[in-house]
């Protein structure tokens, strides 16, 4: 079978936000490679394992491949993405005068062979990710997150899903209700539930990854913990929403005001629902915010604040960076 192969060459800054435009044009799967020069910098504390070889893509750069049926209008498809990325630079996103290019390839040439160099990877002390065709013994104490990416965002080897695994594992300490905002693969709910959190509530907009979630939870036996849906966190908060998914009640899977809200998503995107994530935590809760471009710490920190939340904590990995902040009152 031939499909569409479009490739945008662009900047890591815009790597997300191409992505979702890929997914949402219907894109049957979505690759990414960054800059792997020696120049770059790679921190590998846990030993990790990078799937980029070294190439010649400009330092900060970054080439997202999209991937669509034959029967597709790819011409139609680029014209969209391309002015939807366009539209980026309003959002002050660097997308680095991106280039366009398609072609048509055999299914073998990506729809398998990739699996060849996705390899189990530890994240953190404690974390480690491991596809689900992959055979590994896990050593005593660690925790095995198996997941089966598909075309959902969230494998593990991005620097933003790296930060925020070892940042949750630094304040997940059992018991806590959690809401993942922007789920994906459900890899950061399902890190926090072997972290040791009671409950998730996983939620996206993109039906795609709410399906590829779904399927993780149940790869690692946690379905009756985490539930995933489609919504975004106004919607499942709002007491006005269907009877059933009002706030506090027990058909979100969570007690609300919950103690943790994770966000892995563009800067400009967390920026619109600060005060909503202030009114779902408790006292005392925290909210980890990443997918942040070094660029956009200021203010993604002064919208923070301006939502009553204090910011306790910043760490980074490479030029991407994720905030816990609390709500003190």
């Amino acid at each position: 079978m031939l499909w569409h192969e479009l490739t945008i060459h662009t900047t890591e800054e815009a790597v997300e936000a191409v992505s979702n435009f890929l997914h949402e044009a219907g894109a049957g799967g979505v690759s990414i490679e960054e800059s792997g020069n020696l120049n770059k910098k790679r921190e590998r504390p846990y030993g990790e394992w990078f799937d980029q070889p070294l190439n010649d893509i400009p330092e900060g750069c970054a080439e997202i491949k999209g991937y669509f049926s034959e029967e597709t209008d790819i011409d139609a498809v680029m014209e969209e993405v391309q002015s939807r990325t366009t539209e980026l630079e309003t959002f002050d996103i660097d997308t680095g005068s991106p280039r366009y290019e398609k072609r048509l390839v055999d299914e073998e040439e990506w729809a398998t062979a990739w699996k060849a160099y996705y390899k189990p990877l530890r994240v953190s002390e404690t974390l480690t990710v491991k596809p689900v065709w992959e055979e590994y013994e896990a050593s005593e104490n660690e925790k095995i997150i198996e997941l089966d990416p598909g075309m959902a965002f969230g494998t593990g080897t991005h620097p933003t899903t790296m930060l925020c695994l070892r940042t949750l594992e630094s304040i997940v300490k059992g018991g806590e209700d959690v809401i993942d905002v922007g789920t994906g693969s459900g890899i950061l709910s399902i890190g926090a539930i072997k972290l040791g959190a009671k409950r998730a509530l996983a939620i996206d907009l993109d039906p795609v990854a709410v399906s590829s979630a779904k399927e993780n939870v149940e790869l690692n036996g946690l379905s009756g913990v985490i539930d995933v849906r489609v919504s975004d966190l106004l919607s499942v908060l709002s007491p006005s929403a269907e009877p059933s998914e009002a706030a506090g009640s027990a058909a979100l899977g969570v007690e609300l005001p919950v103690q943790i809200v994770v966000a892995n998503i563009l800067a400009e995107i967390i920026l619109l629902f600060t005060n909503d994530v202030y009114e779902a935590l408790r006292p005392g809760g925290l909210y980890l915010a990443s997918g942040i471009y070094k660029d956009k710490e200021q203010a993604v920190i002064d919208g923070l604040v301006a939502a009553g939340l204090t910011v306790r904590d910043v760490h980074r990995e490479e030029d991407w960076l994720a905030i816990v902040a609390e709500k003190v009152v």
